[in-house]
C-alpha cells in the first residue's frame, strides 16, 4: 500500500496508530453486535470503554485541559477525526461516543454562569446539546434565510419559528438556537442572536423524527411565544453571525477528516477483497478495470488528505483558513463518494449487503455533499474568493 508520512512528526503518528488500534480492537467488537444501522452504542458499554478512553488521557481530546478534556491542538484533532471514524458509525458517532460525544465550540463563548451550566456538563458527559441554524426556508445563507425572531419584552425574549434538520434533538437537555432580533424584511441580511433554550420549556417542542436516508432520524423545532430569559442569551446581542460563521468554517475540516477517513477504509476493504475475489479464473485483482478503480480512488484520497491537512495546519496556526476549509469540505465528501461507490462495485454483491459497512457508508456520505454546506455552495465561496 502506498504510504506518505505527510510530514507528520513521530509522536503524531504514534497518536494516529493508538488511535487506529482502539477503533480495531475496541470499538469495532462492540459494534459487530450490534445492528448495522444502529445509531448508539450500549450505554454500558459506553461507560466501560469511557474508562480506558479517560486512562489514555484521551477522554473529549478537542476540549481544554482546564475543562477536563485532553487539549489537542486543532490539527492534531483533525487526525484524531480522521482515523476515529473508522467504522460503521463512524460519520454519525466518530468512536461511538466513548471519547465523549461532540461539545459545541460557541459554548466556550459563553457567560462563566453558562459554562458552568452547559458547557462543564457536556464535557463530563452529563448533557448532550443540540444546535439549530437551518430553518424550512432554507439553510445555505442562514443570514437572510432566518425567519424564527426574539422579541425583547420585561421578562425577557420571546420566540416565534421553527428550526428543521436538527440532530440529536431527542437526546439534548438544552438546544443553541439562532434567531433574528430586528424587525427589518425577510430576505435582507438581519440582525443574528444566539439563545441556549433548555428543553421542556413552555412554548418550545419537537416533532416526530423526519425519515432520511441514514440511519439518523432529524427533528424539527418549533417555537411558539417561548419565553427565554435575558441570561440565555449567548454572546451579545446581534453577535450570532460572527459566532455562526466561525464555528461552520472551523467544522468544516474535522468534517472532512472523518470523510477522508472513511475513504481510506473502504479502499482497504477493496483492496483485500480484490485479491481474495476470483472471476473466470483470475482474481478481480488482476481485471485492469478493477486496478483503474483502486488506483483512481488512491489518488483521490491522497489529494483529498493533503487540502484537508492543509487547511487543518492553517487553522492551528492562526492563519486564514476560509477557502481552505471550503476546499477541504467538497473535495472530502466528493471525494469519500466516490470512492465507497467503487469499493461496492468491487465487492458487488457483497458491497450492497448490510454485512459490510459500505451501504450505510455511501448512505451517510451521501448527506455530507449537503451537510455544512452544499458542494455547490462552496464552489461559489471558492469561485468567489478567486475572482474577489
Amino acid at each position: 500500500m502506498y504510504r506518505n508520512d505527510y510530514g507528520l512528526s513521530d509522536e503524531l503518528k504514534m497518536f494516529q496508530d493508538t488511535i487506529r488500534k482502539f477503533v480495531k480492537n475496541e470499538i469495532l467488537p462492540v459494534e459487530h453486535k450490534l445492528d448495522p444501522d444502529a445509531i448508539e452504542f450500549p450505554k454500558e458499554e459506553i461507560e466501560r470503554l469511557r474508562e480506558k478512553t479517560r486512562a489514555m488521557g484521551m477522554y473529549q481530546p478537542a476540549a481544554p485541559v482546564e475543562f477536563g478534556g485532553a487539549g489537542l491542538d486543532f490539527f492534531a484533532n483533525t487526525l484524531f477525526m480522521e482515523e476515529v471514524s473508522k467504522h460503521r458509525q463512524g460519520l454519525y458517532n466518530a468512536g461511538g461516543g466513548v471519547f465523549g460525544y461532540a461539545v459545541n465550540p460557541i459554548l466556550y463563548m459563553g457567560t462563566e454562569e453558562q459554562k458552568e451550566k452547559y458547557l462543564k456538563p457536556c464535557i463530563r458527559g452529563e448533557m448532550r446539546g443540540c444546535f439549530a441554524i437551518t430553518e424550512p426556508s432554507g439553510g445555505s445563507d442562514p443570514a437572510r434565510a432566518i425567519r424564527t425572531r426574539a422579541r425583547k419584552t420585561d421578562r425577557g425574549w420571546v420566540l416565534n419559528g421553527s428550526k428543521t434538520w436538527i440532530s440529536f434533538a431527542n437526546q439534548a437537555k438544552f438546544v443553541t438556537v439562532f434567531v433574528r432580533t430586528d424587525d427589518g424584511p425577510i430576505g435582507t441580511r438581519g440582525e443574528i442572536t444566539c439563545f441556549i433554550v433548555e428543553s421542556g420549556t413552555p412554548g418550545y417542542t419537537i416533532s416526530s423524527p423526519i425519515p432520511v436516508i441514514r440511519p439518523e432520524a432529524p427533528y424539527e423545532l418549533i417555537f411558539e411565544d417561548c419565553l427565554v430569559p435575558e441570561a440565555q442569551m449567548l454572546g451579545r446581542q446581534g453577535g450570532g453571525f460572527e459566532l455562526l460563521t466561525s464555528l461552520l468554517t472551523q467544522n468544516r475540516i474535522p468534517y472532512a477528516a472523518q470523510c477522508v477517513g472513511i475513504a481510506q477504509e473502504a479502499l482497504e476493504m477493496a483492496i483485500a477483497y480484490s485479491k481474495i475475489r476470483e472471476t473466470f479464473g483470475k482474481p478481480l485483482s488482476d481485471r485492469q478495470a478493477i486496478q483503474w478503480m483502486l488506483a483512481d480512488s488512491a489518488l483521490e484520497i491522497h489529494a483529498a488528505r493533503l487540502v484537508v491537512y492543509n487547511a487543518a495546519r492553517c487553522r492551528a496556526e492562526n492563519k486564514p483558513f476560509r477557502i481552505e476549509s471550503s476546499m477541504a469540505k467538497l473535495m472530502a465528501s466528493e471525494v469519500a463518494l466516490n470512492v465507497v461507490d467503487r469499493a461496492i462495485q468491487i465487492h458487488g454483491g457483497m458491497g450492497l449487503s448490510k454485512e459490510l459497512p459500505l451501504e450505510r457508508w455511501y448512505r451517510e456520505l451521501r448527506t455530507r455533499r449537503i451537510g455544512e454546506g452544499p458542494s455547490e455552495v462552496h464552489r461559489m465561496v471558492i469561485s468567489r474568493e478567486l475572482l474577489s
